[in-house]
């Protein structure tokens, strides 16, 4: 019997060694950074091109990277980020060369945009959106309102304030988030006659399924609809203050999520924020009236095609 116990303490003591290994690899290491794969992106801006990305900037990268004292993308403390990811700071996107990302070339900006992996090599944490699944087109505005003469992005010498990731982000980023693949071919842009197909791209690429899903460790960037629980609701970002704002069910379910909502109903609460009468949104999420009515419509057709979700949500109300 004591040589059982000498045998099984012997293993347990192994294994709370390559625990205290692993614990200070990963907390030496970091954010992993990664090979820069050289890619070529041949950027076309057009006064058009510029007017989409700022559109799809203002979706996706206001929220994080918009500052309130600047008025422009300078970067921000992401005080809605759930805090088991550690203190988060928005980086400076603005073309100012020392502090944003003036310098950056269209090749770099596709690069991180499609792998979250920086020009220096250093891994992007899941809390900053990933496009794989983007078409080309829209990359490309991305890249052509970030290198334009529009105000949000006017050169800005802010310092960014260094990122102070959790044991869990720097675990997360070594285990089970990687760089995404830079994408082989050509992505194109949806058929926009196919308001299904239409609601579907927006629906991923708008990263709403991202927020709308059960958990952000759990999403799946490269196959959205593999997310635990998509666009079940449940998720948990915060507000400005701090507090839990647990993210409402989509899903065509009658009883939880939105099945008996009117398509008028899901556009108006999308773009202005009210319903019946009432406010509809909270941050982080706000009214997303870039978005025309037809688009805001065709991700309602596409949110009635999925698996309906039975996730009672409460929804919480801060004094």
């Amino acid at each position: 019997m004591k040589k059982v116990l000498k045998i099984v303490g012997a293993i347990a003591a192994i294994v709370i060694i390559l625990i205290l290994i692993g614990v200070t690899i990963v907390s030496v290491r970091g954010i992993p950074s990664y090979p820069v794969e050289e890619v070529s992106f041949e950027l076309t801006s057009t006064p058009e091109s510029v007017e989409r990305g700022r559109k799809l900037a203002l979706a996706l990268c206001a929220n994080c990277h918009g500052d309130s004292e600047t008025g422009k993308l300078t970067g921000q403390q992401m005080k809605d980020a759930p805090p088991e990811f550690g203190v988060i700071y928005s980086a400076n996107i603005t073309q100012d060369k020392t502090y944003g990302i003036g310098d950056w070339t269209p090749s770099e900006l596709a690069y991180l945009l499609r792998t979250g992996i920086k020009r220096d090599g250093q891994y992007a944490p899941p809390y900053m959106a990933k496009l794989p699944k983007m078409a080309d087109e829209d990359i490309n505005a991305i890249i052509s309102f970030l290198k334009s003469d529009d105000r949000m992005v006017a050169a800005d010498p802010k310092p960014d304030r260094p990122v102070e990731p959790s044991f869990l982000t720097k675990m997360l980023c070594n285990i089970a988030f990687k760089p995404l693949p830079y994408p082989t071919a050509s992505i194109n842009m949806p058929d926009t006659s196919n308001t299904i197909e239409l609601g579907k791209y927006l629906a991923m690429n708008l990263d709403c399924f991202s927020c709308h899903s059960a958990d952000f460790k759990t999403n799946d960037f490269m196959e959205p609809e593999k997310s635990e629980g998509y666009f079940g609701g449940g998720n948990k970002p915060l507000n400005r203050a701090g507090q839990v704002m647990i993210t409402p069910n989509l899903t065509p379910d009658q009883e939880t999520g939105i099945g008996l909502w009117t398509k008028y109903k899901f556009v108006k609460a999308v773009r202005s924020g009210i319903k019946e009468g009432e406010s509809a949104l909270a941050y982080p999420m706000t009214p997303y009236a870039m978005l025309t009515e037809a688009e805001a419509g065709a991700i309602y057709d596409y949110l009635m095609t999925i698996p309906p979700i039975k996730n009672k949500v409460e929804r919480v109300v801060y004094d």
